[in-house]
């Protein structure tokens, strides 16, 4: 059955400098851009038309970026995403038998192990996790469990503020280049339902390997069999926390 899809999209200057990334900003900074996101969020879930909000970066021409300016997108649509839904059916099946977040008790075990957390404050955790396919390719996740990103409380919007910039800064010494990446947020559809089994989290996508120039391409096996990684997660997780 095909059908028509119907949504909104938006585009969001991170800020009124329009040669500053996220990582040649403060987190005081990048927390307005947060508060940007809270309130599209929560506009756009009370529209009856929209039951899913995808909040993404495409950073640097190599991830097709066509505006020299760095900023985000919003997507918002009728129907759930492919990922989104597969990660919405998984989290669900879990919660249902675990009674618990499938992501909090993956955090859990991350936290007892502390072989692939970058960075970690009151709020969150900057991580590699275990199945990155990418090279570098990283996540940040809210250690208390919350669907979406309006639950942010008290002071976290600033520490999920502070969690993008050591990030993205680190990105940035790595290969000492303007790191590219695509990043995006998964959070809970706006469908109305009860949405309690999702615990939202940031995850970025780069695709440089060894250097500023050399990018890593899915061909071949991986493309037709399995992605392969290139380095360990761990690797790439203290290359990483070097830099902080």
């Amino acid at each position: 059955l095909a059908q028509s899809e119907q949504g909104i999209c938006k585009v969001i200057c991170f800020s009124p400098d329009h040669s500053k990334s996220l990582a040649d900003m403060q987190p005081s900074e990048i927390e307005k851009v947060v508060f940007a996101w809270q309130r599209e969020y929560k506009e756009l879930a009370a529209n009856k038309l929209i039951n899913y909000v995808q909040i993404f970066e495409n950073k640097g021409a190599v991830m097709g970026c066509s505006n020299p300016h760095p900023h985000g997108q919003i997507w918002s649509q009728t129907s759930l995403p492919n990922e989104v839904d597969k990660k919405d059916k998984h989290q669900l099946a879990y919660y249902n038998k675990n009674k618990s977040s499938l992501l909090g008790d993956y955090l859990k075990q991350e936290l007892s192990k502390k072989e692939r957390i970058i960075f970690e404050n009151d709020a969150f955790v900057v991580l590699v996790p275990f199945w990155a396919v990418w090279p570098f390719e990283a996540m940040i996740v809210p250690k208390r469990h919350q669907s979406n990103i309006i639950e942010l409380k008290d002071n976290e919007s600033f520490l999920f503020a502070q969690a993008i910039s050591v990030l993205t800064k680190a990105y940035d010494k790595l290969f000492n280049t303007s790191f590219p990446y695509s990043s995006g947020i998964h959070q809970a559809p706006t469908n109305g339902k009860d949405n309690s089994h999702w615990h939202w989290h940031m995850s970025f996508y780069p695709p440089l390997l060894r250097s500023a120039s050399v990018k890593k391409f899915m061909v071949g096996y991986e493309m037709f069999g399995s992605p392969q990684r290139d380095i360990t997660a761990e690797i790439a997780c203290n290359k990483l926390k070097e830099l902080i």
